[in-house]
C-alpha cells in the first residue's frame, strides 16, 4: 500500500509541476483571449491554476515524502 501511495505522490508531483510550467509558457495559454471570453469571471482561471498546478505538486510531494 505504501508503494502505491508513494508512486501516486510522484505522479501527482510531476503532473502538477508540468501544469505549472505549461501555464506560464507564452502562447500555450492565451490569457488575453481567456480574459475576453470569461470577462468578470477571469480570476477563476487563477483559482483553477492553483488547484491543478501547485496544489497537485504539493499534494504529490507530501504523499511521496510521507510514504517514501
Amino acid at each position: 500500500m505504501q508503494a502505491i501511495l508513494h508512486a501516486t505522490g510522484l505522479v501527482l508531483a510531476l503532473l502538477g509541476s508540468l501544469l505549472s510550467v505549461a501555464f506560464w509558457i507564452p502562447k500555450l495559454v492565451n490569457r488575453p483571449r481567456l480574459k475576453e471570453l470569461l470577462g468578470p469571471k477571469y480570476p477563476l482561471v487563477f483559482f483553477v491554476y492553483l488547484a491543478n498546478g501547485p496544489g497537485l505538486a504539493v499534494l504529490g510531494l507530501l504523499l511521496a515524502w510521507k510514504f517514501g
